[in-house]
Parts: C-alpha cells; sequence; structure tokens
C-alpha cells in the first residue's frame, strides 16, 4: 500500500509556510515540523538533503520514511502537514530504529 497523492506535501510554498510558521519537534533521527490544516486528513512531506547522498541514496531514505509515515498514518489522524527530515545520525540505524524514533516524535 502506498501513501496517495493527496496525502503529500509537494510545493515549495507549503514546505516553506510549514518549516516557518508551524512547530517543531527533534531527536537523532528526525526533525519534524508540523502545522494545522484545514483538510480532514494528514499530509506528509519529506526532505533528505543533498549533503547526505546521491539521488538513489536520497530516493531510498524517502522510500523508507514514506513507508514508515504510511505504516502508522491511521495513529495520528488529526489535520496537520508534517514536513519530515532525515538526520545525518540516522543513516546509521535500522529501519526498525527509524521507526522507533519516528514514532516517538509522532506521539
Amino acid at each position: 500500500m502506498f501513501m496517495k497523492k493527496k496525502y503529500i506535501v509537494r510545493s515549495t510554498r507549503d514546505f516553506q509556510d510549514i518549516i516557518k510558521n508551524g512547530k517543531c519537534k527533534k531527536n537523532k533521527s528526525f526533525i519534524i515540523h508540523y502545522k494545522t490544516n484545514n483538510l480532514s486528513y494528514d499530509r506528509y512531506g519529506i526532505s533528505v538533503s543533498k549533503k547526505l547522498g546521491n539521488a538513489v541514496f536520497r530516493n531510498k531514505y524517502k522510500r523508507k520514511i514514506r513507508s514508515i509515515a504510511d505504516n502508522y498514518k491511521k495513529l495520528y489522524i488529526n489535520s496537520k502537514d508534517y514536513i519530515i527530515i532525515l538526520r545525518r545520525t540516522a543513516l546509521d540505524k535500522t529501519y526498525a530504529d527509524l521507526e522507533k524514533d519516528f514514532n516517538e516524535l509522532m506521539k
């Protein structure tokens, strides 16, 4: 099961607005910016810096994060937009550790 397009934050303007005007939570693996939206569902935007690796590498991690968010999105339905930013320290962690870190921040 893949995340549908309506659940994805795509526009640069939305990304900047959420990061600038929203709230933020951090841990060793992720920085999550969030802001309430006027929709009946959550939307997710994922960012992996170019400093972390080439396009293939970044897309691999985006797929992992998208999968984690998709698996747990039913637990966090609260009409918010989330921008999930991967940190360098997350690169050494397993999928299970990333999942645990993600859930800690989303609570």
